[in-house]
């Protein structure tokens, strides 16, 4: 029997949140995680949950001030990123573990040229390539995100781009260092249906090609379903089910992921109505989170 692969990321008891007007708010609470070698794990709940404070605790990217780390370890290459000081943090931030941000219009900078923003990663981590490297391995970045005509579109802005290839865009920059580790927030949110596949199938295919893991965070199943290994189902601020793809699809135990299995619309071309479930009420307020189990007040099976 092989043994079992050593994780890559191991996060434990992460807690994070934010202090607002006196009030500390925690936004992640408790949650543990675990990403091995080449996986993609999705990550999925409603929006409000949790998921992308996950993300931004990972990278230590909460805003200062009103960011706050509670408690948690995160492990990755055998040091507790939790632990680092912030320069520590930098050069693993981009160079080993990567994100690609949710909205690309407001995560690119407007008034520099898009070849030079996936430059200026490069000159950050590679300080033994030259000014013509790095301009070519730009350039090749762009090729291997399938950005059409990249010499041109390398000196063009980003307000001059499509959604889609600004997204490319992203990726390219978040790749351009070889990452270990990936963390795709919501990468399609603001894109339509054929570019957003576009976007998952140019992701796994790099993903694939690079050895990378991911993270994948998204609310939406059937992306999960066509792109990841394990899921771990998140519901305001905590961890309510990880399990394998099979599992979470065909044997979930947890009341809040059987009801987003309920939401996803039925493709039965049989039926003359489309009806689509939902999961009553909202997500509870940080200002306001019921004792016990969370999802307590929406459940069908409390009683």
């Amino acid at each position: 029997m092989e043994p079992s692969p050593k994780p890559l990321l191991e996060i434990r008891n992460l807690s994070s949140g934010f202090s607002i007007q006196g009030r500390d708010l925690t936004a992640v609470d408790a949650v543990d995680l675990t990403l091995f070698p080449g996986e993609t794990l999705g990550l999925v709940g409603e929006s409000g949950c949790g998921k992308s404070i996950t993300a931004l605790s990972i990278m230590k990217l909460l805003p200062r001030g009103t960011g706050r780390y509670i408690c948690g370890e995160i492990h990755f290459n055998g040091q507790d990123l939790m632990k680092i000081s912030e320069s520590e943090m930098r050069k693993i931030r981009g160079k080993e573990i990567a994100m690609i941000f949710q909205d690309a219009v407001t995560s690119l900078n407007p008034v520099i040229r898009c070849g030079n923003q996936i430059e200026e990663a490069l000159e950050l981590h590679n300080e033994n390539m030259n000014k013509a490297q790095i301009q070519s391995r730009a350039l090749s970045l762009l090729k291997l995100v399938g950005v059409p005509d990249p010499e041109r579109r390398f000196n063009e802005y980003p307000h001059q781009l499509s959604g889609g290839m600004r997204q490319r865009i992203m990726i390219a920059m978040a790749l351009s260092c070889n990452p270990k580790i990936l963390i795709a927030d919501e990468p399609t949110t603001a894109l339509d249906a054929t570019v957003q596949a576009q976007i998952l199938e140019l992701i796994g295919r790099i993903q694939k090609e690079l050895g990378t893991s991911m993270i994948l965070i998204t609310h939406d199943l059937g992306v999960v379903a066509e792109t990841c290994q394990r899921v771990a189902i998140m519901y305001a601020g905590k961890i309510v089910e990880t399990g394998s793809v099979e599992d979470i699809f065909y044997r979930a135990k947890h009341p809040y992921t059987q009801g987003l299995l309920r939401s996803i619309p039925e493709n039965d071309p049989g039926k003359k109505e489309l009806r689509l479930r939902s999961i009553p009420g909202t997500v509870p307020s940080l200002n306001n989170l019921p004792p016990g189990c969370r999802f307590q007040p929406r459940c069908f099976a409390a009683s």
